[in-house]
């Protein structure tokens, strides 16, 4: 065996069909049976590129998912600020999609296998070893038989299983602060005008909710806050605690407290981000959620397991075929890259910096722009100066606009002079 890939998540799948395509032989071992449920519904154009590269987007596009334009981002009932992917600083894609994950990641794992790719279902590994010459994987199966794959290269694509980091101690702690994430799908028969297309992001303050079309009748909402703002509505989490975030909010109070159906219990994940020590080693490289999660703010987990995944296939394609890598500087630099901009830009999320931009009651049409290039995933684009220099155009652009407002707000303080009599 050539590359034995461990996960058939969307970075599995787009490295496995990527090496395929190279001539080299591959084999996935996924730890679960498809489809399964999984979180993270919403790609960005971004994505759509990386599928593209791995022969993998018509696969997509017949599932017919519902389409997404762009995000929305809503505070009070008259602050909203729309970002449509059609308008973006980069060329690319216009659009995206936003879909239950199991029929996506399904749809990804039997293109690959049509295509050739070697699957096997309810196989977990269980310990591996490096050699100068190959990697040995053992591998029980659904049965609990043992076995041993011998591989040139491991992919490891397990994404919160994260099975290289637990085997080779390679995890460490995020420096992010611990959140957690609270869900569930809701059925609809009637979805408000206007949000279908486009995926809704919801200021509460010390917390924000989510709102994705992922079906015609099925949206997906969960909240995301510190552990003090969760737990103050309670300890249990439960449909009663769904119900009090829900009715938290106006707007979501609006459409949902009389009209809470819920396709499944609430399901809760906490202190979901994560980090590692290093992304490859020798005859090994990880990709999508087995390098780093931030945050699920900018649906930035899928833009990386596909980014992740693609970028490996190649370079693993080409070491095989002989060529020199050097993945500190084809791989992590780039995927580092990607990483900083988006976790500058959770940070100034949660340090109120965007929200400042985004309700602003006048906003740069260029500034608007280029930002939206960064939400559409586009976070490799050095032409844009949001991604150039975003570890300080956000708060720059912020205090400005701050400061703008305050001299606005002295100017009405002001008395208005009387006008003089005219005789």
């Amino acid at each position: 065996m050539d590359v034995l890939v461990i996960g058939a998540g969307p970075a599995g799948c787009i490295a496995a069909a990527i090496l395929n395509k190279n001539g080299h032989r591959v084999k996935v071992v996924e730890k679960q049976q498809f489809p399964r449920f999984v979180i993270g519904e919403s790609l960005l154009p971004r994505c759509l590129e990386n599928l593209e590269k791995a022969g993998l987007l018509e696969a997509v596009k017949s599932q017919d998912f519902l389409p997404k334009v762009g995000a929305s981002f809503v505070r009070e009932e008259h602050e909203h600020c729309n970002f449509l992917f059609a308008e973006k600083h980069t060329e690319g894609w216009g659009h995206a999609w936003q879909m239950p994950r199991a029929d996506f990641d399904k749809a990804l794992a039997d293109e690959i296998v049509r295509q050739g790719v070697e699957l096997a279902y309810q196989s977990a590994v269980e310990a591996v070893d490096f050699t100068n010459e190959h990697a040995l994987v053992t591998v029980k199966d659904s049965v609990n038989t043992s076995y041993q794959i011998s591989a040139q290269f491991v992919v490891d694509a397990s994404g919160y299983g994260r099975v290289l980091p637990r085997l080779l101690d390679l995890g460490k702690p995020s420096n992010f602060p611990a959140r957690t994430a609270f869900f569930a799908h809701l059925k609809e028969d009637q979805r408000a005008e206007g949000t279908e297309r486009l995926t809704e992001i919801i200021d509460l303050g010390k917390a924000w909710a989510w709102v994705i079309p992922i079906q015609k009748n099925m949206t997906s909402v969960g909240f995301v806050g510190d552990t003090d703002f969760m737990e103050s509505f309670g300890s249990d989490y439960n449909v009663e605690r769904f119900q009090q975030l829900i009715n938290n909010h106006h707007l979501l109070k609006k459409r949902y407290q009389d009209n809470l159906k819920l396709a499944f219990e609430p399901r809760v994940i906490k202190g979901y981000s994560v980090g590692v020590k290093k992304m490859y080693g020798d005859r090994f490289v990880m990709v999508g959620n087995s390098t780093e999660f931030l945050d699920p703010i900018f649906s930035s987990g899928v833009t990386f397991a596909s980014e992740t995944g693609a970028r490996a296939g190649e370079l693993v394609a080409r070491q095989l075929n002989g060529e020199t890598v050097d993945w500190d500087k084809e791989y992590v630099e780039h995927v580092q890259a990607g990483l900083d901009v988006f976790r500058t830009y959770v940070a100034e999320w949660y340090a109120g910096n965007l929200q400042t931009i985004f309700f602003a009651t006048h906003k740069s049409p260029v500034f608007k722009k280029q930002i939206c290039s960064v939400l559409a995933g586009y976070v490799w684009d050095k032409t844009n100066p949001y991604v150039r220099k975003h570890n300080r155009a956000i708060k720059v652009l912020a205090e400005v606009i701050r400061s703008q407002k305050a001299a606005a707000q002295e100017v009405k303080k002001q008395p208005t002079p009387l006008k003089s009599s005219q005789h």
